[in-house]
């Protein structure tokens, strides 16, 4: 549903909200054209002709037939849907919504109903997204969000967040990303790691969402650099994979987004990724395979970085988890980036190639080429083949040297 042309005020782009009509004829958004005329202009800024008189009426029409045009396609929507959250959606109701949102007297009650309605809407009608962003709810949102973090958590509290990051997320799906770039200033940065720390399962899981979704995107690039020296954040993110079984998933996400930034594999990695990666593909079979698999490409990701191949190395359960990998039954998924962190390690390491036998890795790979993997696949297989042949023939003869 987008919006009609004649719906949008000519300064402002957006659709009207208090539409008022010149002496010329043509019709501004009350703000816009009181802005245009305190700066001192006195002509009408769509035709450039002199106002002979700078009064304004309201225009009662167009703004009758924005509110059914609104209603309509509400309407429409529920007729698919045949629900209807009391019908709120008239420009006048949310304008007010925001002004309570932003007053400084609202508790936080008022706030949490508030966003549990802007919440039904988004749910009702994806329509609804494009002018909830015409009302600027992103950015008020995420202020009301970062702005602050309290420092006690109460019940209610903690259940604005939850809701209020449900309406962030289903807004930004819409775009305006560069929003969320307020999070550079130090305070807001501050606030989104308390929340991070102090949050629910909820709560953890769509702050994971937002960092994948800055790190996705080109308007939000730097922030993700930023986001990535924050050792607190990545601690929390990393604490989340070993610790927390619902959270997990998103916390994968998250880290794997991070890695898109080279300055942040060494900062993970510092914080302790390598540990929290081994320990989620060593419980592959209760993950989604695609998870397994993302987790197994940041790993050999992160072997680029000197001190993770140690980690690797040093690991208890490190290289097994690596060799089982490899060959996980029904799926592919994951087991050349095993193989090419295994050539990694292996060629470097005596010890690595010790466990690695140990732990059944030539079994593996011969399933492999027997099974139906791509020639690819294959191929790197017979390398790694090779390669512990060829090291272990070296050892033989310098034994027997």
């Amino acid at each position: 549903m987008s919006i009609p042309h004649l719906f949008r005020c000519p300064i402002s782009l957006d659709l009207f909200r208090d539409p008022v009509t010149l002496c010329t004829g043509q019709t501004y958004d009350r703000s816009s054209i009181e802005k245009w005329l305190a700066a001192g202009n006195l002509t009408c800024p769509v035709t450039m002709q002199k106002l002979h008189d700078p009064t304004f009426v309201p225009n009662h029409t167009l703004r009758h037939l924005i509110s059914q045009w609104l209603q309509i396609g509400d309407h429409h929507h529920h007729q698919q849907q045949q629900i209807d959250p009391g019908n709120i959606t008239t420009i006048d109701s949310f304008s007010a919504l925001k002004h309570t949102l932003q007053s400084q007297e609202s508790t936080i009650q008022t706030k949490l109903q508030i966003v549990q309605k802007i919440l039904a809407v988004l749910r009702e009608s994806p329509p609804s997204n494009s002018f909830l962003h015409q009302l600027g709810f992103l950015p008020l949102l995420l202020e009301q969000l970062f702005g602050k973090a309290e420092a006690k958590f109460p019940q209610d509290y903690i259940k604005f967040v939850e809701e209020a990051l449900s309406c962030v997320d289903k807004l930004l799906s819409v775009g305006q990303l560069e929003s969320l770039n307020m999070l550079n200033e130090e305070s807001k940065m501050e606030s989104f790691i308390v929340l991070f720390q102090h949050g629910t399962s909820l709560v953890k899981k769509n702050l994971c969402h937002l960092v994948e979704v800055i790190s996705s995107s080109q308007e939000t690039k730097s922030l993700c650099s930023e986001l990535g020296k924050h050792k607190k954040l990545l601690h929390e993110i990393i604490f989340l994979i070993s610790h927390n079984p619902e959270a997990s998933d998103a916390g994968i996400k998250a880290l794997s987004a991070l890695c898109s930034s080279e300055s942040n594999c060494k900062n993970l990695v510092q914080e302790g990724a390598i540990k929290a990666l081994i320990s989620y593909i060593s419980n592959a079979e209760r993950r989604e395979k695609k998870l397994a698999a993302i987790a197994m490409a940041r790993i050999e990701q992160l072997l680029s970085v000197e001190s993770a191949k140690e980690e690797l190395i040093n690991h208890p359960n490190g290289i097994y988890a690596l060799v089982k990998m490899i060959f996980r039954v029904s799926d592919h998924e994951g087991s050349e980036n095993a193989m090419n962190s295994l050539m990694i390690i292996c060629s470097e390491s005596l010890q690595a190639r010790e466990e690695a036998i140990c732990s059944g890795i030539l079994t593996q790979l011969l399933l492999l080429l027997q099974s139906q993997c791509s020639n690819r696949t294959k191929t790197k297989a017979r390398m790694l083949l090779k390669l512990l042949r060829s090291k272990w023939a070296e050892e033989q003869n310098h034994h027997h040297g």
